[in-house]
């Protein structure tokens, strides 16, 4: 775990608008937050520069039914996501920011467990994630309600208990109005989460239980969060069409939008469930859909497998910090059986036929915005 420090910062609005309605059905009590709370750091991570810092960010994890039969089978009869999630642990791990994106509420340990199209997922997941080498995750997607406020809360606590930082939902309007600044070895790191809607049939009986996408609350929530210290903001945004690997003109746009403004210094993507571009937009970077970390749709589609970490190099500059450079790490999830997560530019075990279809379909998508002419980079190419 890396060296990471949680600061509150009391007052700062995350959602705009007016003060939240009343839930109907109260959320569990919230535990107590600890300002200024130390994670323990990781004796295999390497020192930071005060100069510069690494940041990871990956796609979806969606724990479908079928993984948690695979984690179970793992565990012998425990529920165990670590040795799904080992293979990009080398690469979590190293970063000294790991951000993921759980796409799903986590029920209690008794349950129930339900996948698509209402998700409810074991507990263990969240200290599997820890196990990696995640540092915080955003929470705001499309399935953040699945399970109602109850859902929320559930997840919220899982997560504390865990260690595992979060944000795009709240359990209260305070909450919600108290964002968190990471910091990475005294670099104060912002990470705001926001999506485009939830299901279909469901609405937020609170505003604050999840982070709706406006390009406006967006940078007011980050423009409140560098008056109060942020040195890096990034943006976690669920946007997108479904396997639909070009972004759409609305992704685009807002892309432009949030990165025209200081305020905001990278955004990394998410819902999609396959791959789409990296781009640089005013010098600062935008991936636009990691893919899927870790899932197993019931009709698995070749691209839904595939997905990509983010990797990029923040230095200090006379203006500030800026990407000095930009990666990606191919990603496979391999059905096996066993189900297991591959780093595909490491691992030779994939089925060579299987491995350069990947490769040569995550590089497309990644670079067919010209992302390549702007330094971005595949380790191992």
């Amino acid at each position: 775990m890396r060296r990471i420090v949680t600061t509150l910062l009391a007052g700062v609005a995350v959602l705009a608008g007016c003060a939240p309605a009343p839930v109907a059905d109260p959320p569990e009590p919230i535990p107590p937050v600890a300002s200024g709370r130390q994670l323990a750091p990781s004796a295999d991570k390497p020192s930071l520069s005060t100069e510069s810092f690494t940041v990871v960010a990956a796609g979806d994890v969606l724990i479908h039914p079928a993984l948690t039969e695979q984690a179970l089978a793992d565990g012998g009869g425990k529920r165990d996501y670590s040795a799904l999630l080992a293979g990009v642990k080398p690469v979590i791990e190293q970063a000294d920011l790991a951000i993921c994106h759980l796409e799903t509420p986590i029920a209690p340990a008794g349950g129930p467990f339900k996948g698509y199209p209402l998700f409810s997922v074991p507990p263990e997941i969240a200290a599997a994630l820890v196990g990696v080498g995640y540092d915080t995750c955003s929470t705001a997607s499309n399935h953040t309600l699945d399970q109602g406020v109850g859902g929320v809360t559930t997840t919220l606590n899982t997560l504390d208990a865990a260690g595992l930082k979060h944000t795009g939902s709240a359990r209260s309007a305070s909450e919600a109005a108290t964002p968190l600044i990471l910091d990475v070895h005294g670099i104060k790191v912002v990470q705001v989460s926001y999506t485009f809607g939830f299901n279909s049939g469901t609405s937020a009986p609170s505003p604050f239980l999840g982070n709706i996408l406006d390009p406006a609350r967006v940078l007011a929530a980050a423009r409140a969060a560098r008056k109060a210290g942020a040195e890096v903001v990034i943006a976690s945004i669920h946007w997108g069409i479904e396997d639909r690997a070009e972004p759409t003109a609305d992704q685009i746009r807002i892309a432009k939008q949030l990165l025209a403004d200081p305020a905001i210094d990278l955004i990394v993507g998410h819902h999609a469930h396959i791959v789409q571009p990296f781009e640089q937009i005013n010098g600062k970077w935008v991936a636009y859909g990691l893919g899927n970390q870790i899932a197993k749709h019931d009709e698995p589609r070749g691209t839904t497998e595939e997905g990509a970490i983010a990797r990029f190099r923040f230095v200090k500059g006379p203006d500030g910090w800026k990407v000095e450079k930009a990666e990606y790490i191919p990603t496979l999830v391999d059905l096996g059986p066993p189900i297991r997560l591959r780093d595909l530019s490491t691992d030779k075990t994939v089925a060579a036929a299987r491995r350069t279809q990947a490769l040569d379909r995550i590089d497309k998508s990644v670079l067919s915005r010209g992302a390549g002419d702007h330094g971005l980079t595949r380790p191992g190419t």
